[in-house]
């Protein structure tokens, strides 16, 4: 792969976070509006009780996705901090690691993901095995999953 074609696989997987994060966060959104909605229709009947724990769970599921949206929006910006228009030749945010089988990403966690025929994992900049990359160079190797695992390359 030449140097531009390197950078633009990289934009794209970016995008394919910034995809994968704008989806969760319109779901988590909906959620949102779905627990207000039915704390709001919730009609008061002659069981008091009953009426109130039902709001009560609906507020508890509201701050629920609520939390969820902050943390998925702390990702996006976290995200859309990673450059990915240089090449490293050491792991970093926006730095792709290529390994026989498999490949890291490091951005944001989304876990491990096959695109076009390729497994990829993508790493947040603080997960342990991105801590235990940081200080790894092509030709090094590494433990991963119990098995040794040595990079082919780095961009």
């Amino acid at each position: 792969m030449t140097r531009e074609e390197q950078i633009a696989f990289k934009h794209s997987l970016k995008q394919y976070c910034e995809e994968q994060l704008t989806q969760r966060i319109q779901a988590i959104q909906e959620k949102i509006e779905q627990a207000q909605q039915s704390a709001n229709s919730e009609e008061k009947s002659s069981a008091g009780d009953k009426y109130e724990t039902s709001r009560a769970m609906n507020h508890l599921e509201k701050d629920m996705h609520s939390r969820q949206l902050a943390q998925n929006t702390q990702e996006m910006a976290a995200l859309h901090a990673v450059n990915t228009s240089n090449i490293y030749a050491a792991p970093a945010s926006g730095a792709y690691i290529q390994c026989k089988d498999f490949s890291f990403f490091i951005a944001i966690g989304l876990g491990k993901r096959a695109i076009n025929g390729q497994t990829i994992f993508f790493l947040s900049a603080d997960a342990p095995i991105t801590r235990q990359l940081l200080q790894k160079k092509a030709g090094d190797t590494f433990l991963f999953n119990n098995a040794h695992v040595q990079i082919e390359g780095i961009f």
